[in-house]
């Protein structure tokens, strides 16, 4: 296939160029470098089937040459980010999407949109499936990067309905790994930089509040199966180990061999208290399950930030 990703320099995406590059498909990397590097895909760019555009997605976009499929991952997905740039985050949610959806439907290509857990916000009921419809607060904090997605997650289904277009939504529960930005503000890239830098690890409220998370390449994994197959309503992509985040610090200390303290932060408005997929679905259409452990996990995203020098000097 010839495939178009947009955010493909990425954390996400970048591994995503890696993944289909390695099973033989082209790729076209399309990102406005906003909050990802060039630095994740440079040794890509001597690959003939390798394409990189600078390009804003929310921007209108012109590509002659055939697409098979569309990857729409474009967009800001750090907690700092909803604050500081909710502007950008709405249009990639929204423009984005519809000119990532155009451009499916111009080149009669299938689309994946990658949608997030966050589009269930403070879940009343855990873990959360498909079915559930959410506790979204639209003016929150965090509403900037919900509510986008939770838009672009409308407009795909309505291109579906309207057009026949194959698309595909994935709802991507924390996925962490390597190329994670040390001030990406999410917790193991937060943790572990912290960590590394013999700085005390920040915890929020009293550290009781859980997360599932799910290593990079299992996600790849997912995606895959996804669009190989029949599936067209939402589909959850995470790993249902929960954690605290009170244990999640103490096993990164744990593995880094760290003496750093924990101190202890307010809670920020709108942080979800529990957070953990049901991937029935996944497992039974899609005969796919998360394989990577978090100790496995962590140990290849520690020794990454080590030998980058992301995290600085111990």
């Amino acid at each position: 296939m010839m495939v178009l990703i947009t955010g493909g320099a990425g954390f996400i995406g970048s591994h995503l160029c890696d993944f289909l590059l390695a099973r033989g498909h082209s790729v076209i990397c399309l990102d406005n470098l906003l909050t990802s590097d060039t630095s994740n895909v440079q040794r890509l760019m001597s690959d003939k089937n390798f394409q990189f555009l600078e390009q804003d997605i929310a921007e209108p976009l012109q590509i002659d040459t055939d697409i098979n499929y569309v990857f729409h991952l474009a967009s800001p997905a750090s907690p700092p980010d909803f604050q500081k740039i909710p502007i950008e985050i709405l249009k990639a949610g929204s423009m984005g999407t519809f000119n990532a959806l155009e451009m499916a439907k111009k080149k009669k290509a299938g689309f994946l949109l990658a949608s997030t857990s966050e589009v269930y916000g403070e879940a009343l009921q855990n873990p959360q499936n498909e079915e559930y419809w959410g506790n979204v607060n639209p003016v929150g904090a965090r509403s900037a990067y919900d509510e986008a997605k939770r838009f672009a997650e409308a407009l795909t289904m309505a291109y579906h309905r309207e057009f026949s277009l194959d698309t595909k939504i994935v709802r991507i529960f924390n996925t962490y790994g390597p190329r994670m930005r040390k001030e990406d503000g999410r917790v193991i890239p937060t943790f572990v930089t912290q960590a590394l830098q013999g700085k005390p690890l920040t915890v929020f409220g009293d550290g009781s509040q859980t997360r599932s998370f799910c290593y990079i390449s299992d996600l790849l994994e997912g995606i895959y199966k996804l669009i190989q197959s029949d599936l067209n309503s939402p589909v959850n992509l995470g790993n249902p180990a929960e954690i605290t985040i009170l244990e999640l610090a103490q096993k990164v200390l744990q593995l880094t061999g760290s003496k750093s303290p924990l101190v202890y932060r307010p809670l920020p408005e709108g942080e979800p208290r529990v957070r953990r997929p049901d991937i029935s679905k996944a497992q039974k259409i899609l005969q796919w399950q998360p394989q990577v452990t978090l100790e496995d996990g962590l140990q290849r995203t520690i020794e990454w930030f080590r030998t980058t020098k992301q995290a600085g000097s111990l």
